[in-house]
């Protein structure tokens, strides 16, 4: 991957960012619900750990197929900071938490990311245009009224611990585009290379965590969870988390982080048919809000 810093921004979504949009968009969306199901052998740091370094392993061999060149010494340490931050404290942060709260309260924390990433951005000099900020602002409301009902009975860790995760993913996002808070840039090796580095990084730092939580795995696992896993590694690293970073190297973090707020209609339409749950008409106006803010970031996008 080149350095995203000083990479410019489409003025044209090609059929390759509509198709990752769609990924982050529609696959990410049926990936909490996969995490959930997985927890059930798989304890959230030893589940999250595996899944990325299986996929950069399998990704990484996949670059050194086609002939990419490894990561230097400068570009292992990018990928363990942005490692650390969006895998170690998002995705970690994110599994530990659905332990102990609701589906709900977690569509809530990461429907603000929009929100926080702008924030992010301020010291960088950029500033969400007019249409961002109305889809930014219509969508959070969208996401009120989604959640409106949802149990919200939940334990301080895992309040504190979704705090933590949309922290450390917005900070991510923010400085693998612009670089540190003084100026330093982070660059990944090009393309899959730098994916898979990333990946490898951020996994093997979430095992040492699981081990140092002195997590254990049920084996033989629960042929549902070991499913979901496969799910995990395969759609939601190496199809998804891919196309988030390319989607952060080539378009503004406003519309690379819309997915928070099509997620939940995701969730949505997953717990009516695979859970059975009814929809109201509240719901379904809440689904039309969120469509509404996607369009206005689209349309606002730099």
């Amino acid at each position: 991957m080149p350095t995203v810093a000083l990479t410019p921004t489409t003025t044209r979504l090609s059929p390759l960012l509509l198709a990752c949009l769609a990924s982050t968009w529609f696959v990410w969306g049926s990936t909490y619900l996969a995490i959930k199901w997985a927890l059930v052998s798989f304890p959230p740091f030893f589940q999250m750990g595996t899944r990325f370094v299986a996929a950069g392993l399998v990704l990484g061999a996949f670059a050194r197929w086609r002939g990419a060149r490894w990561p230097d010494r400068a570009q292992w340490t990018s990928a363990f900071i942005l490692g650390a931050l969006m895998l170690g404290g998002g995705y970690g942060a994110t599994a530990f938490a659905q332990q102990s709260i609701s589906s709900g309260l977690v569509v809530a924390f990461i429907a603000v990311v929009p929100a926080v990433v702008a924030l992010f951005e301020l010291p960088y000099g950029v500033q969400p245009s007019r249409l961002e900020t109305a889809g930014i602002a219509l969508g959070l409301v969208g996401i009120v009224l989604l959640t409106q009902g949802e149990g919200f009975g939940a334990s301080g860790a895992g309040l504190v611990s979704m705090a933590v995760a949309c922290t450390a993913w917005c900070a991510g996002s923010v400085w693998a585009k612009h670089g540190l808070p003084g100026g330093r840039k982070l660059e990944l090796a090009p393309g899959a290379a730098g994916y898979a580095s990333q990946m490898l990084a951020g996994g093997l730092l979430l095992l040492a965590l699981s081990w140092g939580a002195g997590e254990q795995p049920t084996l033989p696992p629960d042929p549902r969870s070991l499913a979901c896993w496969f799910y995990l590694v395969v759609a939601g690293s190496l199809i998804g988390f891919s196309a988030y970073m390319l989607l952060l190297q080539r378009t503004s973090t406003a519309l690379a982080s819309s997915y928070t707020f099509v997620n939940p209609v995701i969730a949505m339409v997953l717990g009516v048919t695979v859970g059975g749950e009814v929809v109201g008409a509240g719901e379904m106006l809440a689904a039309g809000i969120v469509t509404a803010s996607v369009v206005l970031l689209l349309a606002g996008r730099r």
